[in-house]
């Protein structure tokens, strides 16, 4: 049971990269057609995966619902939603919140800004961990064992020349996040976008999850970001408050 369970969440990651057709799919899980397909009939009659005049796979329209749920029974985005909007108002840029989900940075809400200037980053998909505001926040909170571990085992991609590309690099601008209590992405994910986080913390002073502020540098150089740091903190400060 625990191997067809295995599969067929193998499947829905698969569909959620774009559609399959079943030799694609068996082919991927490595296994022979007939198993995926009682498999796909299953999820197809429960919504979870839904097929096409062409015989192609995509994702079913039950997982939206299962994605308005998730995101709604997350406890930090739903008391952190009204200081969000608040913050996503006053300063008019795009506002992330993220958390630490099985050693993973996963973007849980987004506030687009009022500009017409959009971020690629989407709710439910991981943030960098070397070279995000919300990334390095959170990062930085892990216990030391974990921290190490991760410091290790990160693939430092180069996302922009400013990325840091070096466990020991990380480790010191880590040490500045403990200490300074928020996080910079100067340009280290995105070339033209800089960005500042800060954590949100829960009555035990566990961090729970991470807000940040990303500009455009056409709208904002990155000294004009750093002013909308104290807005950062008080809403951080606000949303840690509400959360005890």
């Amino acid at each position: 049971m625990s191997q067809s369970l295995a599969r067929a969440l193998q499947i829905l990651a698969s569909l959620g990269e774009g559609e399959r057709s079943l030799d694609q799919l068996a082919t991927e899980l490595g296994v022979h057609k007939t198993t995926v397909l009682r498999l796909l009939r299953t999820m197809e009659a429960d919504r979870f995966v839904r097929r096409d005049d062409a015989h192609r796979y995509r994702l079913g329209s039950r997982l939206f619902a299962l994605a308005d749920a998730a995101r709604e029974q997350h406890v930090v985005r739903e008391v952190a939603a009204p200081h969000l909007r608040q913050l996503n108002q006053r300063t008019g840029q795009t506002v992330h919140l993220a958390a630490w989900e099985n050693g993973e940075v996963i973007y849980v809400d987004k506030l687009d800004s009022v500009r017409s200037v959009r971020m690629y980053s989407q709710i439910g998909v991981p943030a960098a961990l070397h070279c995000t505001a919300v990334g390095k926040v959170l990062l930085a909170a892990q216990p030391k064992r974990i921290r190490e571990a991760l410091l290790e085992s990160i693939e430092y991609h180069a996302f922009t020349p400013q990325t840091i590309t070096d466990p020991d690099a990380l480790r010191a601008e880590l040490d500045a996040v403990r200490a300074q209590g928020w996080a910079q992405d100067r340009a280290e994910h995105e070339s033209f976008i800089n960005c500042i986080g800060a954590p949100v913390a829960d009555q035990h002073g566990r961090i729970v999850g991470a807000v940040s502020i990303s500009v455009p540098d056409v709208l904002l150089d990155y000294g004009q970001v750093l002013e909308l740091l104290p807005e950062l903190l008080a809403t951080t400060k606000a949303i840690s408050a509400d959360y005890n």
